[in-house]
Formats: C-alpha cells, structure tokens, sequence
C-alpha cells in the first residue's frame, strides 16, 4: 500500500514540475508548508490542535538590489459543530511585502473561514470549503524615485519636477479568494494522511491595481494546486512530500519537496520532533530546510540557493526565511482534542 501510494505521488510531484516557472504578481515564501491561508483558505484549521499561530519572515537578493522584505502572520481557530464530526475553522491572515528603492509596500488584511465536513464515521476524512477576503494597501514612498525629468542635462537635479501624473502614492482595493480541500487519513494509522486542495485567488479580479487609476489594469486572477502526503517510517521517524502548482495569467511557479521527519523522545506522544529535507522551485531554486519542535512551539529555517538566469549576478545567493509557530489544544468543553474523529494532517 504505501509503495503504491508513494509512486502515486511522485508521479503527480514530477508531472506538475515539467512546467514552466515564472515570476506573478503575487507574494509566495519558499515556507509555503507555514502559510496555508496564502495558498488555499480551504486548508485553515487542518492540524492537530484547536489553535495555531504562524509567522514566517523573508529577506531576498540583498546581494543584487535593495532587498525585498516579506513577512506573514496567520491564525486558525477551530471549533467542533455541535455533536457531529463537523468542524468550523475561523481566522485570518496579515500579510506585509516592501520592495526596491522606492519602497512599494504592499499591506493585506484577510479575515478567514472554512467548513470541514465529515465524510466517514470509521476514519478522518474531510471535504472543506474555504473563503478569505479583506483589503489590500499598495504604497510607494515617492521621495525616493528618480526620473528622466530630473536630469538637467548635465545631473540629477531633485528639485526639479519627477513628471510623473500619479496624484496619490498609494491605493486600496478588495481581494477574495475561495479553495476546496479533501484530507484523509491512509490505512488504518492516523499518522498517515493525505491532503488535496484548489484555490481561486482574486476572484474579484475587476479591483484596480493602479497608481494612475488605469481602469485597463486588474489584479489578474490565480489558481494554486496544493498535494501533501505524511507516511511514517519507523516508530520515531515519518516523510512528509508537500508541493503547489500556482498559475497567475501567462505566469506559473512549481514548488515541491521532502522533510524526514525523527522524534527524539516519546514515539506516541512526542515533545521533540526534528525535521529536515529540501525543496525545489522549479528553474529558480533549491531550498534546504530544518525545522525543530518543541511542542507547542516550532521553529524553521529555510534558504533560497539561486540556480535561475540570475544565479551569476547573484552569486546563487537567494533568499533566507524564517518561522515560528504555535499549536495548541485548549482545556475547555468540546475540544478538538477529545473527538474521535478532527481535519488534520
């Protein structure tokens, strides 16, 4: 069973990355596995917990220009719907992203749900449905750019006119997405899952995204194609594969990978978990990562070896991410923790 489920895998893992990769509109961390509301609302409030909190920090190509700064913050409530093996999960995420000399800040706000419902008495299985939307805030500091019109023919002269027509440096708009999801549990371990997800971002796709007001240019909508699969290994040790395939207009990105997961204490129940293993953007990084748990906290660091056109320029340095995480259960009256049965992977 699991050789059959492990080719199974690496077929679709290989299928998805003979595509092209290219650059989109939107933000992405190479820790896509610690932003599930970045890549699908219908992934909220899969996990082991009644609550997690997760934030990860990026910093790229400090060796080529300014660098490009991202951080995400993200939270997940979960609650148990009555008597049923149904679950609601509530939340939301913030996003931050500052880039180049002129400092174009792009700030988002988006609230979260996403309804699991039970598709087996006998074991875990969930088909959810997901929604996120709220506002988005794109900025520029316009004291930092430079133009052709303040070239006085012989210097750069600030005190003349940038030319430009723009009449504000900044502009706000609405953003939605929506995703469906199906986790299940593999045989009769519960350890072994597996999760299949879709999302449609920016499904309002008539919002603006122009400081000059141009009615012409939207924010062109994105599909992202989510897979995971946990198996254990041994008593101590379990392989997680993780991999999305995101298309936005003529762009696409496939990113994909392994963590080998060991306990180092207790094999039912363990505090301390070490994980390890790498990913691969397709034709523009490889991406080596460990991680350690110290339950309920986690922390992951990951950097970007550049291997794309730019990997000269570059000197095949990337970008470096950092994580932290937090995931509970709660010690209150219907639990996550005390059902038989709970979305998880």
């Amino acid at each position: 069973m699991k050789n059959n489920l492990h080719k199974l895998f690496w077929g679709l893992f290989f299928a998805l990355t003979i595509s092209y990769s290219g650059f989109s509109q939107d933000i992405h961390f190479s820790q896509f596995f610690e932003t599930p509301l970045l890549r699908n609302p219908a992934l909220a409030g899969i996990f082991s917990g009644d609550l997690r909190i997760q934030g990860v920090y990026r910093t790229q190509w400090n060796s080529v220009t300014v660098p490009y700064q991202t951080g995400s913050v993200n939270a997940e409530y979960k609650l148990p719907v009555g008597n049923s093996n149904d679950f609601l999960s509530l939340g939301g995420e913030v996003l931050y992203d500052k880039a180049g000399t002129v400092a174009l800040t792009a700030t988002h706000i988006l609230p979260t749900v996403n309804y699991h419902k039970s598709l087996s008495e006998e074991k875990n299985m969930y088909l959810s449905l997901g929604f996120m939307g709220g506002l988005v805030q794109r900025r520029i500091d316009r004291s930092k750019m430079t133009t052709n019109s303040q070239y006085n023919g012989t210097a750069y002269d600030p005190t003349l006119n940038d030319g430009e027509t723009f009449p504000n440096s900044g502009y706000t708009y609405f953003d939605g997405s929506v995703g469906i999801s199906f986790n299940s549990q593999i045989g009769a371990s519960e350890d072994n899952n597996i999760i299949l997800g879709a999302a449609y971002h920016h499904f309002n796709h008539s919002s603006k995204i122009s400081f000059y007001g141009n009615s012409q240019l939207e924010m062109i909508p994105k599909w992202v194609f989510s897979a995971g699969l946990r198996m254990g290994v041994t008593d101590y040790s379990f392989i997680t594969f993780q991999g999305d395939y995101s298309k936005q207009g003529t762009s696409t990105e496939t990113i994909g990978g392994v963590l080998y997961s060991y306990k180092l204490d207790d094999p039912i129940d363990p505090k301390y978990i070490f994980h390890a293993g790498a990913f691969l953007r397709w034709k523009d990084a490889i991406i080596p990562v460990a991680k350690m748990e110290y339950k309920p906290f986690t922390i992951a660091v990951s950097y970007d070896v550049n291997v794309s056109q730019l990997k000269t320029a570059s000197s095949g340095r990337g970008g470096f991410e950092l994580s932290i995480s937090y995931q509970t259960y709660f010690d209150r009256y219907n639990s996550s923790k005390d059902k038989t049965r709970c979305p998880r992977f």
